[in-house]
């Protein structure tokens, strides 16, 4: 059981493994579009309702990337309006059991935004992004969730990409969607987390686009919405193979740069850019079908919320 703050102790942790109920799934979006909004916004995903603000980023920004761990959330780089409109290379993280402020744990490899992340429980990769808004990077760098420090150079992308979607199972990272070359692109690519190297291509997405929200379970990816053609489809592939992306419905609301977190059962896609939205919609992963309101953020304006991350999502099965 909870104690009275809302914490899991770690003898009931130890009582999950004999039978006793698991915790529940948390997903957290960070950041947005606005001179004072470094909010971080907590949901539990097994339920529907509005989010709760459980503190601030060290940063104010948005576009930036989120990945995970069982136990903390990660949050890196970004565009920030407050600092005088430039990129950042701030890495950020949270304990998710506790929330509250992020933490500073280190720098990115470069001051990107619309850059992607995925993770598994030991490392987070991050691919692409844009330090000018016209180019893409073809870089991916990754750190180890546990420890704090700067992070290290993994490997490259098939192309210079900016505006990706990341989602992971426990072995594989993909990245699919971006801008690259002066149009959208339909690519979705991977890598195996646990080594280094550069990325393989997967398949194509349905529709080319840039900045759609992933989300996982250890089977399945989806990414969904996007700027371009098709901004409220939501695709799906099966992590373990490699091929195309197959339809799975639509959001309720096209809209491109919103974040995507997840437990082992459901996806949710919050915030995003049309107008400056502040829902969020799920979808059941191991069905198909159109998308359902799950609630609001506590802010409108939440464009960039892709900074998202879960303590419960496909790569930590």
């Amino acid at each position: 059981m909870p104690n009275h703050q809302g914490v899991w102790s770690l003898s009931t942790q130890f009582q999950y493994r004999d039978g006793w109920p698991s915790p529940p799934v948390l997903g957290f979006f960070a950041g947005e579009i606005g001179p004072s909004s470094n909010y971080i916004n907590k949901i539990n995903i097994a339920t529907t309702g509005d989010a709760t603000d459980v503190g601030d980023l060290t940063v104010i920004r948005y576009t930036g990337a989120g990945a995970s761990s069982l136990t903390r959330g990660i949050f890196c780089a970004g565009f920030s309006s407050a600092l005088g409109y430039v990129r950042v290379n701030t890495i950020d993280y949270i304990t998710m059991a506790t929330a509250g402020d992020a933490t500073d744990f280190g720098d990115y490899t470069s001051s990107v935004n619309y850059l992607g992340g995925a993770s598994n429980s030991t490392r987070a990769l991050f691919a692409g992004g844009t330090s000018d808004g016209s180019s893409g990077t073809s870089a991916i760098s990754y750190i180890t969730i546990a420890s704090t420090g700067n992070a290290t150079s993994f490997g490259s992308l098939i192309a210079s990409d900016y505006g990706l979607a990341g989602c992971a199972s426990p072995t594989r990272a993909l990245f699919a969607a971006g801008y690259a070359a002066s149009s959208f692109t339909n690519r979705i690519q991977y890598n195996t987390i646990a080594s280094t190297g550069n990325a393989t291509d997967f398949g194509d997405l349905t529709v080319a686009r840039q900045s759609p929200a992933g989300a996982s379970n250890a089977t399945r990816g989806l990414f969904a919405g996007g700027f371009g053609g098709g901004t409220n489809v939501i695709d799906y592939v099966t992590i373990a193979s490699t091929g195309n992306a197959t339809d799975f419905g639509d959001l309720t609301v096209a809209r491109y740069g919103a974040g995507g977190a997840s437990s082992s059962t459901r996806a949710v896609f919050g915030g995003g850019m049309n107008g400056l939205y502040n829902g969020m919609d799920y979808v059941e992963i191991a069905t198909t079908g159109n998308a359902t309101d799950f609630g609001d953020y506590t802010s409108g304006n939440m464009y960039g919320s892709s900074q998202a991350c879960s303590s419960g999502h496909g790569g930590l099965a």
